[in-house]
């Protein structure tokens, strides 16, 4: 039996394809908003970052009702490093809306996700976006799309999916490129007419797959699913068993509060039956991949695994001699706690702790990107911590080093061809095809995740900031060799003071400062970049002696060229293997491992011994 009054529906595009633009102005068409109600752009994207940013980092649901039926849609992540928060979404629903911007065409992350839905046997939606860009190339991309199809080998049906043609800005939708739509009826009829209804088994023993988790400080974690089969009741004496651990007993439990999804909240609710996707709180240890099911009737789910991590980093208590100044959460216990919360959201992330270390942590994630946004967010809460440069996660296959290799697509100018492919080679890139697309150019790659480390800025500057870069996990391989990771060494501070002109317009002429007058430095500090391999001191606090000799144009003013302000991702590319990011809510320092000079000296000197 299948419920016809309810369909599950997810959203999948590549990152700034209007994704949650679209979601946007389904809520508006859909009824959800009063006709005088005030709203905000992007709606869904409710996190700080994720409006700043213009990315979707966590998956959401929301459902509208659209005549006597209940779409249930989930906005799910672009960037690839999300991919974890994709994968799960998935298991909920029975059919996809795949999004493509109608200039880029599918992107990486299109296929890694579109390939996890074919899989899984369901239907897919195509709709062409962004019609309304003057550089569109509807036609061009409607091929593109079906090539993408054919070799994710997609079966015949898969491969007659139904086509819209949409400006998610303007909320119109039409079924055909050359006749502009009014409206997003034809995609919401589109929906009812080809996307299933879920199955509703209700005389089968309550069953439930958790595919996402929400958290709240007042009820903990909140389980979010599909009820497979049966029903549902408010305070119903519950079990709680996993598909992967068959060993372990089940968990009693029960189920104290329940909501579905209506609008942009969550509404309690008393009973739920079979096909509804709900949220469920008062299960303190319940994670991704439990199944929920009838204590009489216990019976697991499959769930499949989700990719282990790729890349990692350290976390430890800031031991700088400005630590304590900004922050209020400066403890390894209160560092410690907040990493294990982050663990209960996110369930690609990794947490582990330094044997011999007391302030220090391993956190694994998938790419540089998911861990960049912990530690942003982080900083925001006001915590103060240092972390190392990123590192890949090595595995041993049939007795041989593996690494992580990345498939990366540029868009890149004609005239920047050269200059991209050249440094890619140096990073042990293997180039797999290259297409002219007007007057740019898209190529792909396979290379090791460690040879992306650094690049998108040297990737910016090669293309004058024209470029656009994309990559997803592809596979492990053989160990490719060693890859320098800097071809520039780092200016730092020779002691701890604060700096000033004089000794800033002398430092200048060695390399590119990140500091200007005024700020505050200490001792190991890294102050600016060099143009050489090697790293140099400078006194960036030095004074101008003053004598009694007077001489023409001595007092001169001193021009200093401006600093080069860093980001957060900018930092992270830019720490050498002994340097370290120290992370305040006002503060990003980098700083070498070992402050005073003539000890890192003596380290730098032994370690060549060796």
């Amino acid at each position: 039996m299948q419920n016809e009054k309810l369909r599950n529906v997810a959203i999948i595009a590549h990152v700034d394809h209007g994704k949650t633009t679209l979601v946007d102005q389904m809520l508006k068409q859909g009824g959800v908003y009063r006709e005088n109600q005030e709203t905000v752009e992007r709606v869904m994207d409710s996190n700080d970052l994720e409006r700043e940013r213009g990315i979707t980092i966590l998956a959401k649901n929301t459902a509208i009702e659209y005549g006597d039926t209940q779409l249930n849609l989930v906005d799910t992540p672009g960037p690839a490093a999300f991919g974890g928060e994709v994968e799960r979404i998935l298991k909920m629903v029975n059919g996809v809306i795949l999004l493509v911007d109608a200039a880029e065409g599918p992107m990486p992350q299109n296929r890694f996700v579109l390939s996890r839905a074919l899989e899984l046997g369901h239907r897919v939606i195509v709709v062409i976006n962004k019609i309304d860009r003057p550089d569109q190339r509807i036609h061009d991309v409607i091929d593109e799309v079906l090539e993408l199809l054919l070799d994710l080998d997609a079966t015949a049906d898969q491969l007659d999916s139904p086509m819209l043609f949409c400006s998610a800005r303007q909320g119109i939708c039409s079924y055909s490129p050359d006749v502009p739509g009014t409206d997003l009826k034809p995609l919401f009829d589109t929906i009812l007419d080809y996307i299933p209804a879920p199955e509703a088994d209700l005389d089968q023993p309550f069953q439930m797959l958790v595919s996402a988790i929400d958290y709240n400080e007042f009820v903990g974690r909140i389980a979010i699913g599909r009820i497979e089969r049966g029903t549902l009741k408010q305070n119903q004496e519950i079990a709680v068993c996993n598909y992967h651990n068959p060993d372990t007993p089940a968990k009693k439990a029960k189920a104290v509060s329940m909501y579905e999804f209506q609008g942009l909240g969550k509404v309690p609710i008393t009973a739920a039956t079979a096909g509804n996707i709900i949220a469920m709180s008062g299960i303190g240890d319940i994670t991704i991949g439990d199944t929920i099911c009838d204590p009489t009737c216990v019976e697991a789910l499959p769930f499949v695994k989700i990719s282990a991590p790729t890349v990692e980093m350290t976390f430890s208590v800031n031991d700088s001699p400005y630590a304590g100044r900004d922050g209020k959460f400066v403890t390894s216990r209160q560092l410690r706690e907040r990493l294990s919360r982050e663990t209960l959201k996110d369930v690609s992330l990794r947490v582990s702790e330094i044997e011999g270390a007391m302030d220090a942590f391993n956190v694994a994630g998938r790419g540089e990107m998911s861990l960049s946004i912990l530690i942003e967010t982080m900083r925001r809460e006001g915590y103060e911590f240092q972390v190392s440069p990123p590192r890949v996660l090595y595995q041993t296959i049939d007795g041989k080093k593996c690494e992580p290799i990345e498939r990366l697509v540029v868009d890149v100018p004609s005239e920047s061809v050269g200059a991209v492919i050249e440094k890619l080679g140096a990073r042990k890139a293997d180039m797999q095809e290259m297409t002219p697309v007007g007057n740019r150019m898209k190529i792909e790659f396979l290379l090791p995740a460690r040879g992306l480390f650094g690049y998108r800025n040297e990737f910016m500057t090669d293309t004058k900031g024209e470029g656009i870069m994309a990559s997803v996990f592809d596979s492990y391989a053989p160990y490719k060799g060693d890859l320098t990771r800097r071809n520039t060494g780092s200016l730092i501070s020779f002691e701890t003071g604060t700096a000033v002109g004089y000794g800033l317009f002398n430092a200048q002429d060695r390399g590119a400062l990140f500091i200007g007058p005024g700020v505050e430095v200490y001792e190991g500090m890294v102050v600016g970049i060099s143009p050489k391999l090697e790293d140099i001191t400078v006194n960036v606090c030095r004074k101008k002696q003053l004598t009694n000799t007077r001489a023409a144009g001595s007092d001169d003013a001193l021009r200093l060229i401006p600093p080069r302000q860093m980001s957060l991702e900018q930092c992270l590319e830019f720490l050498a293997d002994d340097e370290l990011l120290e992370v305040t809510p006002k503060n990003l320092r980098i700083r070498k491992t070992i402050l005073n000079h003539e000890q890192r000296m003596k380290a730098s000197h032994g370690n060549k011994k060796k």
